[in-house]
């Protein structure tokens, strides 16, 4: 695991969507794990503003969303998949057929998430997943005690992360309380993990997982077992770590060739 500590988000924004220009134009038909919430949002106005720059080409792309809601009717304006839309790859020119999402609206919620892991591993799998962590650690809605080893899976939402996403609906009321997410083993099967984490509401959570012991209470954990895991983070979410100035040092003498 690769600890970056910068100056604010629109750093960690730049320096993302450089591994992510590179592995597009190494290999143009990369596939794409995309995440919603505030913590990749710089990232996908970087590739937006790329894209219109140097016409940063997503055209053979594919993206598979992380997440999604239970129960909400298409096109509900909160729904992972509009807001993925909505956020990044409408303004980008990845083809809406090459997006994918876990269907929160199927009657027969154990064959669409069995679906869901057919489609990922039938483009050969994931090439680089964007995550953000939650205030408990968790990475998608993997909730603390979740499986090391799930898969895309229904999962409850415990009440503290309904409430962190409560500002997002009308009130905590209009919160689903239940979502569907690509699982730990999921994600680790990813062959790139960026996690972004900003502010100093993460600041614990963020300690927990990359300095603590590898446990199901933290979710976000199981990524120092990850081969190539890069955690992005701006001063105030680095604030606990015991090690941060290791990790800046780490950082600013790495070869440049190296890249995340």
């Amino acid at each position: 695991m690769e600890v970056v500590i910068l100056s604010g988000s629109k750093q960690i924004g730049k320096l993302a969507a450089d591994a992510i220009e590179e592995l597009l134009r190494r290999k143009p038909n990369a596939v794409l794990g995309l995440a919603t919430g505030s913590s990749p949002l710089p990232i996908y106005d970087e590739l937006v503003a790329r894209y219109e720059r140097v016409g940063l080409d997503f055209s053979r792309a594919s993206g598979f969303a992380l997440d999604e809601y239970v129960g909400l009717p298409a096109g509900h304006p909160e729904s992972y998949r509009e807001v993925i839309r909505r956020e990044f790859t409408d303004r980008v020119n990845i083809p809406p057929e090459n997006v994918h999402g876990p269907d929160g609206t199927a009657t027969d919620i154990p064959e669409a998430c069995r679906a869901y892991e057919e489609a990922i591993a039938a483009v050969g799998g994931t090439d680089l997943q964007l995550l953000g962590v939650g205030t408990d650690g968790h990475i998608g809605f993997n909730e603390p005690g979740s499986s090391f080893a799930s898969r895309t899976r229904i999962k409850s939402l415990i009440e503290q992360t309904r409430r962190d996403n409560a500002r997002f609906f009308s009130g905590l009321a209009d919160v689903p309380h239940h979502v569907l997410t690509q699982g730990l083993g999921t994600i680790m099967d990813a062959r790139h993990v960026i996690l972004v984490a900003t502010g100093a509401q993460k600041a614990q959570a963020v300690r927990e997982f990359v300095e603590g012991p590898v446990s199901a209470i933290c979710p976000a954990s199981v990524l120092q077992f990850h081969p190539h895991a890069t955690v992005l983070l701006d001063e105030a979410a680095a604030s606990a770590l015991k090690l941060a100035d290791f990790y800046r040092h780490t950082y600013d003498n790495k070869p440049a060739w190296q890249g995340i």
